[in-house]
């Protein structure tokens, strides 16, 4: 059980964290790095698949391949939206893949596990989702040492893979970057800029049916 103070600690992570896009250049400490990777490894997964692998990026040049790839996702991605709404998507920034120090891309194995894993047989998808769990601890975990967290979801795979030489069965689901940052925002980036606004909370409650 946790007492009051870290009660609080938890829901402050939970409510605080942020997507931040703008990095300082200064490192991260190797065991600071550590605890996060061990956070999303200690995190909940279906039939305890464990589906996920870190693939650690420091390289300059590839951070920007990296951004490259994003970039040309984003600029294809931009014919959905007009006027205003597609300016805002293009200014969206990309750049804190290079700005940096660490941009991790986080995979997903289907095949961790094999042919019969506890409940991804009825719902395949919980593969991806118990990744996506790992993910959500590295972003408490970052918040709680004071590092910043980007998750860039712009990209094709077949690019990632090409460029991080992943096995063509595996996916790379999301490219996070980690460093700090001068601009911790109060509220979500998206909601600043007005792209999209918080749902109230009674509207996302039912009871007993839809």
């Amino acid at each position: 059980m946790l007492n009051k103070e870290e009660r609080e600690g938890v829901y402050k992570a939970i409510k605080g964290r942020r997507d931040i896009r703008s990095f300082l250049p200064d490192p991260i400490s190797p065991e600071k790095l550590e605890n996060i990777l061990k956070a999303a490894h200690h995190g909940p997964s279906v039939g305890y698949m464990q589906p996920w692998d870190f693939i650690i990026i420091t390289s300059a040049e590839q951070k920007k391949a990296l951004a490259k790839i994003c970039e040309k996702e984003v600029k294809a991605l931009a014919i959905h939206y007009e006027d205003e709404k597609k300016t805002k998507f293009l200014s969206l920034k990309l750049e804190g893949i290079q700005e940096a120090p660490v941009t991790i891309c986080i995979t997903c194995d289907p095949t961790r596990g094999g042919n019969h894993v506890l409940g991804r047989n009825s719902i395949p998808e919980t593969d991806i989702l118990s990744v996506a769990c790992g993910i959500q601890n590295m972003w408490l975990s970052a918040y709680a040492e004071g590092i910043a967290m980007g998750w860039v979801s712009f990209y094709k795979k077949a690019d990632v893979r090409e460029l991080l030489k992943i096995p063509y069965h595996i996916d790379p689901i999301a490219l996070v970057s980690l460093g700090y940052t001068e601009h911790y925002p109060a509220r979500p980036i998206l909601e600043e800029e007005k792209w999209e606004k918080k749902r109230p909370f009674e509207d996302t409650l039912h009871y007993g049916e839809w």
